[in-house]
């Protein structure tokens, strides 16, 4: 029978499994300088996603002169036919690698991408304008960063992955180092992977369009993909749809899909998904977010206050956008879609402004699935709780998928006390906590694979639509579940009580010989009474 592993050495795979992104990063970090971090990361992770499509031209050029011969190696559509960039020579990693040394290193990374973004319209808009030229970071830092990130190739032979493999994982720590570093400028770009793959593992987009009204890095997109990929599904039967306001970031989330050869329309431009909706008549099957905590000022009183994303509701209060993200994501639902969100704990309670109408129908219209309360900490931008959302147009269930029909019922879970902490400030979900989670409600939904459904005090219940009116329709999970019950340890109460007074009594005698002390030593110094 096979032992599992001690604590000490599944701590020890663990540091050597992350050995190189660590290694990476330090050596990364060391050579920031003055630069701002907010400002490095384009730098960083520009340079590893250089590194990474000069990589695959070279095994594509060489793969076009071995069947065509060499005449072959730079015609374009030899590489796109198999969504490979075509890299011009002075745009490839192997001439920023024979020119790092030169003063001029930071003009010639700038023209190897502008040159990149022209070839490849697809990439249009992806990378940074000029970024190395105006950052001016020093030029002896930026060819020892360069040589840190050749490195790449070689954690790949050592670690036996594929180049794909290595460099996604690099990008993706890399994005939650950089998120951190940042502390709350850091969560406008980067959600935890955990929460995202808690959301991913719950709503389960296998097939159909996929969407984030506010993508930041893209990391929902990727953790969706990555979902597909584990349960041997097809990435062909997927279609991913995101927008994203800030330019930088907008930029990111394109260079981060392209590292994982994922294709997406992330609109024409970055833009304000309340006033330039990039995909206007989209219905998606899947909704994953993680919008702006607690949103003011989003609009003017007079603006878009007819809006029909509002139809059959109040209009959205201007001093809070939780609703407004609420039902611009509702809009964007397909006749069976399922949306996974995450929003400030108030979310769930509040009547400000009209919010607590607006969730009221919401409530009525028999749309909210399940909602989690998440425990604090797991967030780089706040300390304070979330929670997550879990709305469905499609309560009916479906025989084809094995779900059982669910009409005027939500699941409630209460995930506050799980998590570990994995610094002195941050929080993880566990693998094990998302599989409880995610089993609980794939129960609820009557998957036969997820086992019996059953009520657990303190953790899960299920509420009727007369229950939650019956709780002013507040949706926080703790009015629902109730509290934990306690084991019996089987010690009777009066035994306990005779300890317990035994002890107290001790501590009341510790205490009057502490006063004692205390008055002796007041008055040796003066202050006696």
């Amino acid at each position: 029978m096979a032992t599992s592993p001690s604590p000490t050495k599944k701590s020890a795979a663990k540091k050597a499994t992350k050995g190189f992104e660590e290694t990476l990063w330090d050596s990364a970090n060391k050579l920031r300088g003055s630069v701002e971090s907010s400002e490095y990361k384009h730098i960083v992770l520009s340079l590893i996603f250089l590194k990474f499509i000069s990589d695959k031209f070279e095994v594509q050029k060489a793969k076009i002169a071995e069947q065509y011969g060499a005449d072959f190696v730079d015609m374009v559509d030899f590489y796109t036919q198999d969504n490979v960039f075509y890299l011009p020579e002075e745009s490839r990693w192997s001439y920023v690698l024979q020119h790092a040394k030169q003063n001029d290193i930071a003009i010639k990374i700038d023209s190897a991408l502008h040159d990149i973004e022209k070839n490849n319209p697809s990439l249009a808009g992806a990378l940074p304008d000029n970024y190395f030229s105006r950052l001016g970071l020093d030029a002896s830092k930026l060819s020892a960063l360069i040589d840190t990130i050749n490195n790449i190739d070689t954690i790949a032979n050592e670690c036996h992955m594929t180049e794909q493999d290595v460099v996604g994982r690099v990008y993706e720590y890399f994005l939650g180092r950089f998120a951190a570093t940042e502390g709350k400028g850091g969560g406008e770009f980067y959600t935890p992977k955990c929460v995202v793959t808690l959301i991913a593992e719950m709503i389960e987009p296998y097939k159909g369009k996929i969407y984030d009204p506010c993508c930041g890095s893209g990391g929902m997109f990727v953790q969706s993909v990555k979902f597909v990929d584990s349960h041997k599904g097809n990435r062909k039967d997927i279609s991913i749809y995101g927008q994203e306001y800030t330019s930088t970031t907008y930029k990111l989330a394109k260079m981060n899909l392209a590292i994982r050869g994922i294709a997406a329309n992330f609109g024409d431009v970055p833009a304000n998904t309340f006033f330039k909706d990039q995909h206007p008549d989209l219905k998606a099957d899947f909704i994953m977010a993680n919008p702006p905590f607690n949103q003011k000022q989003w609009r003017q009183e007079s603006e878009l206050a007819d809006d029909p994303r509002w139809s059959g509701y109040e209009t959205p209060p201007t001093g809070n956008a939780n609703y407004a993200w609420i039902m611009h994501m509702i809009s964007k639902l397909s006749e069976n879609g399922t949306a996974g969100f995450v929003l400030a704990n108030g979310s769930m309670s509040s009547n400000t402004s009209g919010e607590g109408s607006i969730r009221k129908k919401i409530i009525e219209n028999d749309l909210v699935d399940c909602m989690i309360a998440l425990p604090g900490q797991l967030f780089y931008t706040t300390q304070i709780p979330v929670c997550l959302w879990f709305l469905t147009k499609n309560k009916k269930g479906n025989s084809e998928q094995g779900t059982k029909g669910r009409e005027g019922e939500t699941l409630f879970i209460d995930a506050r006390n799980m998590g570990t902490m994995v610094s002195r400030t941050t929080k993880e979900l566990t693998t094990d906590d998302i599989a409880e989670i995610t089993r609980t409600y794939h129960a609820f939904r009557g998957e036969a694979d997820a086992g019996l459904y059953e009520d657990k005090a303190g953790f899960c219940k299920i509420a009727t639509l007369e229950e939650i009116a019956a709780n002013d329709y507040v949706l926080t999970p703790g009015r629902y579940v109730g509290a934990a019950e306690l084991e019996d340890d089987g010690i009777p109460f009066e035994v306990k009580m005779q300890e317990l007074s035994q002890t107290l009594y001790q501590q009341m005698q510790e205490a009057e010989k502490l006063d004692a002390v205390i008055r002796q030593n007041l008055e040796v110094l003066g202050y006696g009474q």
